[in-house]
């Protein structure tokens, strides 16, 4: 009988995940603020910047803000769980 490889889910704190992905790109760490709201299609992450500091979080045609996601993304795989980034 073949047993199943699954790994067992992981616990994530994905909001200071996120703030310690954040902090060091930014010139206003202090600023940085990121809630959490559950709803029907998983977790979602609201990433909150100066306004100085937006541009940065985006980078060059979305690339920091894609790699960002793309690394909650694989944490949340591992956890099992379902996250989601918005960044205002």
């Amino acid at each position: 009988m073949m047993e199943d490889n699954k790994t067992p889910a992981v616990e994530i704190d994905f909001k200071t995940l996120l703030t310690d992905l954040v902090r060091p790109i930014v010139d206003t760490p202090d600023a940085v603020c990121v809630t959490e709201e559950e709803n029907e299609s998983g977790l979602v992450l609201t990433l909150t910047v100066a306004d100085s500091d937006v541009g940065m979080i985006i980078g060059k045609h979305g690339k920091i803000a894609r790699a960002l996601r793309t690394v909650v993304k694989a944490a949340a795989k591992v956890s099992g769980k379902k996250v989601s980034v918005e960044i205002k």
